[in-house]
């Protein structure tokens, strides 16, 4: 059984909020946002489910003495563990292109555009069977290839080129999935403040 993330984005306001005992509103749940499992991102944001590639932008704090009940309640009943939370501001400050401590240990595949220049196309989880023929290993080696081959080897086969490198921040927290989060964050944060906003998230086993 894996490991999802569950959470509110939450905005500071002037008085109490009616649902609760706090003066932080639980403005949108995680779930709306679609936020899948990608265990790169929980560990490169919260040092959950880490590989040590990267410091955690909010290691693991507990909720914040003062969420609001949603956050709470939420926490309470799905079990939640590994609990923490991070502001709009903190996130502004984030280095998304600094790269991992060790090259990825999945490969990654790039093709030729037609002005001659690699453009990257997808991190393969499982090798794909042209990249077993190419690399002469067998699929369970080259499923992992970073620990058999040092950083920076290549393969191309026409305009295809696998290759071993060090992800970015950005990679292990693609847009594609949290763009939606940053997005509500950031317009919020323009209305009420850097500080004013915050992620509050948790983890189930």
């Amino acid at each position: 059984m894996g490991k999802d993330i569950w959470g509110f984005i939450e905005c500071h306001r002037d008085c109490r909020d009616q649902e609760a005992d706090s003066f932080w509103h639980a403005t949108i749940d995680l779930d709306h946002l679609k936020v899948p499992r990608n265990y790169d991102a929980f560990g490169c944001l919260f040092g959950v489910c880490d590989n040590e590639q990267f410091v955690p932008v909010a290691p693991v704090r507990g909720l914040p003495a003062d969420a609001s009940n949603r956050a709470r309640d939420g926490h309470q009943t799905t079990a939640g563990r590994s609990a923490s939370w991070v502001s709009w501001a903190e996130l502004k400050r984030v280095d998304w292109d600094e790269e991992s401590a060790e090259p990825d240990a999945y490969i990654r595949e790039y093709y030729r555009d037609p002005q001659g220049d690699w453009q990257f196309l997808q991190r393969h989880y499982s090798a794909p069977e042209q990249f077993v023929d190419l690399c002469g290993q067998p699929a369970h080696i080259a499923v992992r290839p970073s620990e058999h081959f040092p950083e920076g080897s290549q393969w191309i086969d026409g305009d295809q080129m696998f290759r071993i490198e060090r992800i970015r921040r950005r990679d292990a927290v693609p847009d594609e999935e949290w763009g939606s989060v940053w997005t509500v964050m950031r317009a919020l944060a323009e209305l009420h403040g850097d500080d004013e906003v915050r992620l509050v998230v948790w983890f189930d086993d």
